[in-house]
């Protein structure tokens, strides 16, 4: 076969084009479709013609009558394979043409014979194989790195297979390859330490690769043997080749091989639980076939690398963790026993900075930035943190080795930070641990430029793999899992530590003990003089009517409907009384509470009560205050929703929220287009136990804006309503500027 020119090879779409179905094969044997049902064959294609020949065309006929009946003793194999599964039948005489290795496998919609003429001086058996199998498995056992795991490897494989050069390709994290290990004749260059582009095997075929481990190109000039089908299967889609070893490749690939200077290549897939890991991929500067059984010790092989590097790996990761393990527990033996926890963590860099192996770290805590190590200036370390509020608000980590790429001030300061990793501590307050990688400028082999070049309208593979190396700025070495995992366990700990800091703070405020001595005595009496008697009225009552609902008759079960709803609303009243009271004893934590959020939270809190009804929102543009959150989250849900309950009877419901800048104070309101009320009686709307309206026709128990006035007065402000009968309500509050939080 030759060279296709550069100009017809369109590789613009080459990662989305369909190289599991072919339709061709590599001409050293014959493939069989056949149809699991009729157990017919329905596709074909045959290297030799003297074969069709000889036994006629195998199209339509069944698979145990075709070859002069060849395959007829494998039939039951066949038909006890799962989907997925491949199995080997053995060696085949197919007549005159010689003995054939036959392998079968299961597609999802077909059946795949295979059956691959024999290659000259190719051992009898997988058991001729057996001593240099043996030898690498005893050499693996004193391998003590990964790189000598597979240096191993590489030197056993190509041992089997006599190819000129062996390679041990792994992946990385964006899928580009470099070759950590070799083993290689004077024919083809070296690669070793050679990085290639993810765009070099993309992601359809890495995923062949996952699911057949094994894959041949005997010879990159070979001219394809097309699949040939029957007329009834003509409008069937493509057949899936990908568990085929005969399967036809890509002419792009084919060209790439060529450009690479191989006239053969075979790859032995490494998986690590499940994913693949990399390749052992072998070329020869000639043409070259590989006999099955060497195939399958090199497979073998493959397997139990697969699973040595894996347990390498694993125990390399849980030294580090136990590591760093470690350095958090002396961090947190700090912390726990400091008053000042934040800066107990800070006095102990040698430890904060070993944790994730930087080089530099910044604490951010109640306004306050310590700097330890190598960093940036503090006003760089502010405005970093405002960036990640502003664009990663919600994150408990955030991590990148290439900061610069991702945010462009921080060019200014690549040098001590192109790495960083941060942890938010709260999510009211700009409270992070952030740490820093600096810079490391290095110089990448790639095995050629790893770019495509355009030729025309289209694009072609390399030209060339001469060593091209690109300088990498700007960027750090990269943060690791266990550098996560382990920034992540630190901050749990200091939010456990937050929060149990905050609770020794709560029992040593001297006026919210006193109010909870007063509010213990009230809960106990409203708990076990009121709330238990009601629960009872309501269990027993249900109780009587699940039992006697034969006897009683329809007088007698309304009275009994009675009184559960009354000792229910009886239940409601206590509860809300309760709230009440604590709203008068409980202390405020004034903290920057984003309002606009707020009611959105709230807003989606109540979205049942008006599920299946016409509501419009119209919601304004609303400051950020100092607050209570807690409390003002409360006001909201009181006041919409009272908007939501009391325009239930109109067919098209509007609710607005906004806000108005007053003299010292901010000024919210809600407004409904509901039932409105008098405005003769405004003045008893955030009284205890006022209510305007029947509790037949609006359910409440007339507690809830008494509980708006208590708190937003706690705050400092005002609240006030404006009503009309039957057009609607607005509900106002204000919060006094002095309480405002940062915009």
């Amino acid at each position: 076969m030759n060279d296709v020119p550069p100009a017809a090879l369109d590789l613009s779409s080459c990662a989305r084009e369909p190289i599991h179905t072919p339709g061709a094969i590599q001409p050293y044997g014959l493939l069989l479709i056949v149809d699991p049902v009729s157990m017919h064959v329905v596709e074909r294609a045959m290297t030799q013609p003297a074969v069709l020949e000889f036994f006629g065309d195998p199209l339509d006929q069944p698979v145990d009558a075709v070859l002069g009946g060849a395959l007829a003793p494998y039939r039951r194999h066949l038909e006890h394979m799962a989907p997925g599964g491949s199995v080997f039948l053995g060696s085949i005489q197919l007549g005159r043409f010689g003995r054939h290795h036959a392998l079968a496998h299961r597609s999802d919609t077909h059946f795949i014979i295979e059956l691959e003429e024999p290659v000259a001086g190719e051992p009898g058996s997988l058991e001729d194989l057996y001593p240099q199998i043996s030898r690498f498995m005893s050499e693996i056992e004193t391998a003590a790195s990964v790189v000598e795991l597979c240096g191993i490897g590489a030197r056993h494989v190509r041992e089997l297979t006599r190819f000129d050069r062996t390679l041990i390709y792994q992946f990385d994290t964006d899928w580009n390859g470099a070759v950590v290990a070799e083993d290689r004749n004077e024919q083809l260059p070296s690669y070793l330490d050679l990085r290639f582009p993810e765009s070099d095997i993309p992601a359809q075929a890495r995923e062949l690769y996952r699911r057949n481990r094994v894959r041949l190109i005997a010879d990159s000039d070979y001219q394809p043997v097309p699949l040939l089908r029957s007329p009834a299967h003509a409008d069937a889609a493509p057949t899936d080749l990908s568990l085929a070893m005969l399967r036809s490749v890509s002419p792009v690939h084919l060209q790439y091989m060529r450009n690479m200077g191989t006239g053969a290549s075979m790859s032995v897939s490494l998986l690590s639980e499940g994913t693949l890991w990399g390749l052992v991929s072998c070329h020869n500067h000639v043409a070259k076939r590989v006999p099955y059984h060497v195939r399958t010790a090199c497979e073998f092989i493959g397997q139990i690398l697969s699973m040595q590097i894996a347990l390498k790996e694993r125990g390399a990761v849980v030294e580090e963790r136990i590591a760093r393990r470690a350095i958090q527990m002396r961090l947190l033996g700090r912390m726990a026993g400091d008053e000042d926890f934040m800066a107990a963590l800070g006095r102990d860099e040698h430890s904060l900075l070993a944790l994730t192996h930087a080089q530099g770290a910044a604490i951010i805590h109640r306004g306050q930035c310590v700097r330890l190590g190598d960093c940036p200036a503090e006003e760089h370390v502010t405005a970093l943190v405002a960036w990640l509020t502003a664009e990663h608000a919600g994150d408990d980590v955030f991590q990148t080795d290439m900061l610069p790429a991702l945010w462009e001030p921080a060019r200014g300061f690549a040098a001590v930070a192109s790495g960083v990793m941060a942890i938010s501590i709260s999510q009211l307050h700009d409270s992070f641990v952030l740490w820093f990688r600096p810079e490391v400028v290095r110089t990448v082999r790639w095995g050629g430029e790893p770019k495509k070049q355009q030729v025309g309208d289209s694009l072609t593979p390399r030209l060339s793999f001469e060593a091209w190396k690109e300088t990498v700025r700007e960027q750090s070495l990269p943060w690791q899992d266990v550098d996560r995992d382990a920034a992540l366990e630190l901050r749990t700990a200091i939010v456990d530590i937050v929060l149990r800091k905050a609770e020794e703070m709560a029992e040593l405020n001297e006026q919210l003990v006193r109010s909870n001595k007063e509010l213990e005595a009230f809960s106990y009496s409203v708990s076990h003089d009121l709330r238990a008697p009601f629960r009872h009225i309501v269990g027993y009552s249900e109780l009587l009517g699940s039992s006697a609902t034969d006897k009683l008759d329809d007088t007698e079960r309304r009275y009994l409907d009675t009184i559960i709803e009354s000792a229910k609303s009886a239940g409601t009243l206590v509860d809300d009384l309760l709230s009440f009271s604590q709203m008068g004893r409980s202390s405020m934590g004034l903290v920057d509470v984003d309002v606009a959020s707020l009611v959105n939270d709230v807003r989606r809190s109540l979205a049942m009560d008006y599920e299946g009804r016409s509501l419009d929102w119209e919601i304004g543009t609303l400051p950020r205050v100092k607050a209570d959150s807690t409390m003002l989250r409360l006001v909201w849900q009181n006041l919409l929703g009272n908007a939501i309950k009391f325009t239930r009877d109109r067919e098209t419901a509007v609710i607005q929220v906004g806000s108005e800048r007053g003299s010292g104070e901010d000024v919210f309101f809600v407004r409904d287009n509901g039932c409105g009320f008098d405005m003769r009686y405004v003045d008893k709307l955030f009284g205890v136990f006022q209510r305007l309206h029947h509790a037949d026709e609006y359910e409440g128990t007339g507690i809830g804006l008494a509980n708006v006035n208590r708190i937003i007065t706690r705050h400092g402000g005002r609240v006030w309503a404006e009503g009309e009968l039957d057009k609607g309500a607005t509900f106002y509050f204000s919060i006094p500027h002095s309480q405002r939080g940062q915009a």
